[in-house]
């Protein structure tokens, strides 16, 4: 009988590693993102509901916590009921497509390399950053659906998070 360790042997069938690496990096970022922490809540179950803007991140940075930069393989879709976003099928291991309501989307503005953004802090709980150029939340119509679009929040209200958001694996006490 062989051992499981000599059929993964790297000499033996290389084809493997560049696969596995493959899909173990995209875990990783989907980890540090927050898209994984995303996908526990906001998994998306329904298509999108009215009028839909779609816009891809074709040549515009879209990133995330930790820098981790979804430009070029995201696509971002705003309809009436929610934000729903997904990536190319290539990179979509560990990175399944989400749905997150507006009710749970806080706006404001920041620069980030001398390039302003719009950042969609996604989650009540959760407060995932996502920064997106002007231009695409325009193509989006999400300025729209801003209480004073021109003028958001500076930087995210962060004052406000729980006591346990440093913790998440902390019990909540009920």
């Amino acid at each position: 009988m062989t051992s499981l360790l000599h059929w993964f042997d790297p000499a033996r069938y290389p084809w493997l590693v560049l696969p596995a690496f493959w899909l173990i990096m995209f875990l990783i970022t989907s980890v540090m993102s927050g898209w994984f922490t995303l996908a526990n809540r906001f998994r998306k179950v329904s298509e999108p509901v009215g009028e839909t803007r779609t816009t891809k991140s074709s040549f515009d940075p879209v990133t995330m916590r930790f820098r981790s930069n979804y430009g070029g393989m995201i696509r971002l879709t705003a309809a009436e009921d929610a934000l729903y976003l997904s990536v190319f099928i290539l990179f979509r291991f560990g990175h399944p497509p989400l749905r997150i309501p507006w009710n749970e989307i806080e706006f404001s503005t920041c620069k980030y390399f001398s390039r302003d953004y719009v950042v969609l802090t996604l989650g009540k709980e959760e407060h995932i950053p996502l920064r997106i150029t002007p231009r695409m939340a325009t193509k989006l119509g999400i300025l729209d659906r801003v209480p004073g679009g021109a003028s958001l929040d500076a930087e995210p209200n962060f004052d406000n998070l729980p006591d346990d958001f440093m913790n998440p694996s902390a019990k909540k006490s009920d």
